[in-house]
């Protein structure tokens, strides 16, 4: 399961169709966690070699039916594609264009025999009426005519052939054609059947955690809470800076952190979505850095949280963020989330009921705004802190960030913001975040206990 795809799936949905999200009640009453209260490190040891082998055989099942799926709709896009543009095979299709250009000439060739048969008949009845003309005269103007007639059958009978040459390759033309989308048809059920085995092989590895009976329900709460700032506009093809702190607000020390993020450009139409893979965060790259890990290192959306340890009761790490603008993103709208979840040796667990999101413009260079006076900013102390808050950033200047807590009301989300779209949409998109993070949250436990 791809995290990137999870969150960007749940985003997507969440900006198209935001009511569905903004109705929704606490997201995480059936997160899993283990019931072990020797914790992850513990009930991972607990798996003896045969229970290995199995988890492994299992998740390499889950794999092959992955790739075996990602594989299949490969192919028929690619035999939809070929259908499209009429790529039915080099022989057949180069066939069809010979033998139409054949009809072509033969065509022209009938033409300009049968315009030189009407003018040697024109002539013989010229000669055929002039007193003055000789015998060899009028014999020569009979021959003509013969030979023109001669050309008009030869050119006839070459139309013919080339006539049937034509519909035999426009025949084969459309019997591959027909093979072909009958392949995208046979494509589509064996996508259906590599599917089931895809879910089968999933169940298969939910079965497996099951029968170890060390799940129980991790919790959605408060214990951590994430604050995210950053600039209004990041210009196409370079980077900016963004602050992100997340504290344990919970009464008690927490043993492991993590974050996740999601950057998202916002699109013109949201038709252009692709429902399977959104894809929204294809031009952004980011990289972050704490005290405790001073190396900028980059955050795979396809796989990676930030993971900032341990953080003691009432404290906080802070993070700086690099996010960089492909130089191929067009301008508009983006939005950054973030959410927070934990895990503690005991097996408590839990994903954070809070997001926190930073909306920003992607301008063209020349669109670039003066910029506005840079100021440092300077982490405030953080207590009982187990990993050390990075040193001071220069040279940002954090704006328009918020942190929100889904509330339901009345069947919506309480409201956060401005009256703006944006902020609405952001709304919606950051409790999607909170879903997607959870979702994450069970299979990343679960990898790691394997």
């Amino acid at each position: 399961m791809k995290i990137r795809r999870i969150l960007a799936t749940a985003v997507a949905a969440a900006v198209t169709t935001p009511v569905v999200f903004l109705s929704a009640g606490p997201a995480f009453a059936d997160t899993p966690k283990p019931t072990t209260s020797k914790g992850a490190t513990a009930q991972q040891d607990d798996l003896d070699g045969p229970d290995f082998e199995e988890l492994e055989r299992l998740e390499a099942a889950v794999a092959a039916a992955e790739q075996k799926v990602e594989d299949l709709k490969a192919e028929r896009e690619q035999v939809k594609n070929d259908l499209l543009a009429g790529n039915l095979g080099k022989e057949v299709v180069e066939e069809l264009a010979a033998a139409e250009e054949a009809v072509a000439d033969a065509k022209a060739a009938r033409t300009a025999a049968e315009a030189v048969l009407t003018a040697a008949k024109e002539a013989l009845t010229a000669i055929e009426a002039d007193a003055t003309a000789t015998p060899e005269q009028k014999t020569a103007a009979a021959e003509a005519v013969t030979t023109a007639e001669a050309e008009v059958a030869k050119a006839v009978a070459a139309a013919t052939a080339a006539d049937e040459r034509l519909a035999r390759a426009t025949t084969a033309w459309n019997d591959a054609r027909v093979a072909l989308a009958q392949k995208g048809s046979l494509l589509a059920e064996d996508i259906k059947a590599a599917e089931q085995e895809l879910a089968d092989a999933e169940a298969a590895v939910d079965a497996f955690w099951e029968d170890k009976g060390d799940f129980e329900e991790c919790v959605e709460d408060g214990a951590v809470r994430s604050t995210l700032t950053g600039p209004k506009s990041i210009t196409i093809g370079s980077s900016a800076n963004f602050s992100l702190t997340v504290k344990n607000t919970s009464d008690r020390d927490l043993d492991s952190v993590r974050s996740y993020l999601f950057a998202a450009q916002l699109p013109e139409s949201w038709e252009d979505i692709d429902d399977e893979d959104p894809d929204l965060d294809r031009y952004f790259d980011i990289d972050w850095k704490t005290a405790a890990n001073p190396k900028w290192t980059e955050l795979d959306f396809q796989d990676d949280a930030i993971e900032l340890g341990a953080i003691g009761k009432g404290g906080k790490v802070d993070v700086t963020l690099r996010l960089t603008v492909d130089e191929d993103a067009p301008a508009g709208e983006g939005i950054a989330f973030t959410t927070g979840e934990y895990e503690n040796e005991d097996g408590s667990c839990g994903i954070s009921e809070q997001y926190a999101e930073v909306e920003f413009d992607i301008v063209e260079p020349s669109e670039e705004p003066e910029p506005e006076p840079e100021e440092t900013v300077s982490p405030s102390p953080s207590p009982s802190t187990s990993t050390p808050a990075p040193a001071a950033t220069s040279g940002h200047t954090p704006q328009g960030g918020s942190s929100h807590t889904p509330v339901t009301t009345g069947g919506e989300l309480a409201a956060t913001g401005s009256s703006d779209a944006l902020p609405q949409v952001a709304a919606a998109a950051g409790a999607a975040l909170v879903l997607g993070a959870g979702a994450v949250f069970v299979a990343r436990r679960r990898k790691v206990n394997a």
